[in-house]
């Protein structure tokens, strides 16, 4: 049996029929052997205790931030993710927002609602020639870099786990030359305590006056108070968040309605082709270890 932490939508049901039996969430954890782990559910020593059998943990996504992996590690209990699965939507999504947010939509949309004529100055960034800093290199990333260059945007990323001086045309650099060289820096690293606040307010000073922040990554890495104070001051000139620290955000949340803020809700991997691989690949990694194959990630 394999335990669903969510409900499996009816439209991924092909793809458990004939292969598995599949219970939860509210009944048969103690005697699954694999959990399907969303990202709402914390599993931690305390539930892995109340399953017993549980040999895996797969995720149906990139990140660890809802496993205790040591935990898991202790008990015998293998922990997967699906890296995979989510880049193209959510590199399409960094891309969405980045252009959105640096054209200023939400501004001249609501101009339009209004029947208002359009400012006679211009207050569309124009992304030909400026550039693009990158906080993490990963799969996401360097689809963004890959459209971005498209684009005609110079790319510079700091990524602490690539040694090298460029990867496929992004100059890499220190991560205070992310910051303080980029017209619009976009998020693409881990959460977890040592990235947290990784954005505050000495490295939203560092930025460029005028400069857009983009974060499709984790809410941690930004100090949200801090970003307000910058947008407030005019050191940013906006920001584009998919993710965000509680999400989701509270109704009258100073970062909501604002119109150098475009906030969307951790959608950014939702289109119906990437969720389905994000099932797909978190099924075929549990059954992989339950038969003695290997996953397509595992932890160490």
């Amino acid at each position: 049996m394999v335990y669903f932490d969510t409900p499996l939508p009816d439209a991924y049901r092909d793809l458990v029929d004939g292969r598995l039996e599949v219970v939860g969430p509210d009944t048969g954890l103690e005697a699954a052997v694999a959990v399907i782990a969303g990202a709402r559910v914390q599993w931690n020593g305390e539930l892995l205790d109340q399953a017993p059998e549980v040999r895996v943990v797969s995720r149906t996504g990139i990140g660890y931030d809802n496993v205790d992996v040591a935990a898991a590690a202790e008990r015998g209990v293998v922990v997967c993710n699906a890296p995979e699965a989510p880049s193209v939507s959510t590199a399409e999504h960094t891309v969405a927002l980045l252009m959105a947010v640096t054209k200023h939509l939400r501004t001249t949309t609501a101009i339009a609602d209004r029947g208002e004529k359009a400012p006679s100055i211009g207050i569309a960034l124009e992304l030909d020639g400026r550039r693009l800093g990158l906080v993490g290199l990963g799969r996401i990333a360097r689809r963004v870099a890959a459209a971005a260059t498209a684009l005609g945007m110079e790319v510079i990323a700091h990524d602490p786990f690539i040694q090298a001086d460029s990867v496929d045309g992004v100059r890499l650099v220190s991560l205070d030359e992310v910051f303080s060289e980029s017209d619009v820096v976009s998020l693409h690293a881990p959460g977890g305590e040592a990235t947290k606040h990784l954005v505050d307010a000495s490295r939203l000073a560092a930025m460029r006056p005028g400069a857009y922040l983009v974060n499709c990554a984790r809410g941690s890495l930004v100090d949200q108070e801090a970003l307000l104070a910058a947008l407030d001051s005019g050191q940013l000139a906006g920001a584009a968040l998919d993710v965000t620290e509680p999400e989701p955000l509270p109704e009258g949340h100073p970062l909501l309605g604002r119109e150098d803020v475009l906030v969307t809700p951790h959608v950014a991997s939702s289109t119906a082709a990437g969720r389905r691989r994000l099932y797909e690949h978190a099924i075929d990694n549990a059954l992989a270890v339950l038969e003695g194959r290997p996953a397509t990630t595992v932890t160490p």
